[in-house]
Formats: structure tokens, sequence, C-alpha cells
């Protein structure tokens, strides 16, 4: 009997792809993003311990929701991919059960390893936190390459994907980085939409809780305007929002 740690269930989500979904939020996760939301996920061992069984138990009496939604089944985190064999297993019982699947990843992972797992996903949520290479390394403690190279490796199996990007105040929002990740994504013929989200602080306190320095004590979410600004700059590159 497969067992994994997850961080938490969400029955009927509906901000982790299409329609109405199901999502599995994964314990575990090899970056460190300073504005991260949720640290408490980030040590493997920390999450609940669920076999696949429980979960499918609790997925399939959801179906009906999910099937007239054009919904499905998320798997995010955390980074799901850290639990590789869990989360493959986890797909193949979704797409067995005529679910729609997606994953939500920092893309840190193995090309391989990833490309098996594309058998079982329909959409891949892919959060590219910096386009500039060191300023991500910074941000998240880890390179950007292998991500970058997950949308090489998307655009070569022609993998349905979103892409997400945090909009940070002083972080993310530079023009020149917001330039590049749109020279790097104008013309990804897989690419169906990118979803700007904007920086929060509503996490910080878990930061408190767990003793971690939270660097970003003073950062403001950007402004509507700003918002609107950036989402224009996309759009003049021909990448959907």
């Amino acid at each position: 009997m497969q067992e994994g740690y997850i961080h938490s269930i969400e029955t009927l989500g509906t901000r982790d792809g299409p329609g109405i979904r199901f999502v599995v939020f994964m314990q575990g996760c090899p970056l460190r993003c300073k504005y991260c939301h949720n640290p408490d996920t980030w040590k493997l061992h920390e999450g609940k311990k669920v076999t696949i069984d429980e979960l499918m138990g609790k997925i399939v009496k959801g179906k009906p929701y999910f099937q007239r939604s054009n919904g499905g089944v998320t798997i995010s985190g955390g980074e799901p991919t850290l639990q590789f064999d869990f989360t493959l297993e986890l797909l193949k019982r979704c797409k067995g059960e005529g679910l729609h699947t997606a994953v939500d990843t920092s893309g840190y992972v193995d090309r391989d390893k990833f490309r098996e797992l594309l058998e079982y996903v329909d959409l891949v949520l892919l959060d590219i936190k910096q386009i500039d290479a060191g300023k991500h390394r910074e941000l998240t403690g880890v390179s950007n390459e292998r991500t970058l190279d997950i949308v090489d490796l998307m655009e070569e199996e022609g993998q349905a994907y979103w892409v997400r990007h945090v909009i940070v105040p002083g972080y993310t929002d530079i023009e020149e980085d917001l330039h590049g990740l749109a020279h790097f994504l104008q013309d990804k013929r897989y690419l169906e939409r990118l979803e700007l989200l904007p920086y929060h602080n509503l996490g910080e306190y878990k930061w408190q809780e767990l003793g971690l320095k939270y660097e970003l004590t003073g950062v403001k979410a950007p402004a509507r305007e700003r918002m609107k600004e950036i989402e224009g700059l996309f759009r003049d590159y021909g990448i959907t929002i």
C-alpha cells in the first residue's frame, strides 16, 4: 500500500486549473522562496501520512462536480515531484477514473522523470519564479535551469501548460526581467496562458511560528494599476493572460 506525505487538501478548488478541482498539496519542497506563504510544506516528513486509496476515496466522491465543471484533480505542493512515485501512481489512478489531471510544479525536477509523469498529465501549471538566473537563485536558493528546460521538454512533447508568475515588488517586477520572461515565452506553441499572481504576505506569520526570518517584511502587494501594466506588457508579446 503506497503512502505519501501531504500538507492538506482542497475538495472544491477553483484556482489551480480549470473548473472545480480536488487539490492535493504535497509535503516537501527543495526551493526556499523568500515569499513562500507555506513554509510549513518544506520538510518532507512533517506532513500527514496518507495512502493513495484514502485520497482516491475522497476524490471519487467529488467526481460528478469535477466532470460537470470540466474540472478534475490538481497535485500541488510543496513540490509534488519530490514524492515522485506517489505522485505518479496518484495520477495513474485519477486517469483510470477518467479525470482531468494537472500538476502544479516549480519544474525543479529531472527531465526524464518529468517526461514519465507527463503520460498521465493533461495540464502542467509551471511556476517560473524569475527568468534571470542570478536573481532566481537569490530568490529561491536554486537555479532556474531545470525549470526552463522543462518548458523545452513540454514543447517537444506537445504538453499543454500554463505558466504562473508571482509579481513581487522589487523582486520580480523589474522591467528588464518581465521583458526577458515575455521574450522567452513568446511563440511557445503549447503555452495556453500566463497567470500573473500578485504577491501577498498572508503567510508571514507562519515564518514567525517556525522561527524563520521573513526577509520581505514591509513589501506591499503590487497596486492594481501596476498589475494591469504588467498584463499589458505580456499581451503586447501576444501572450494570453
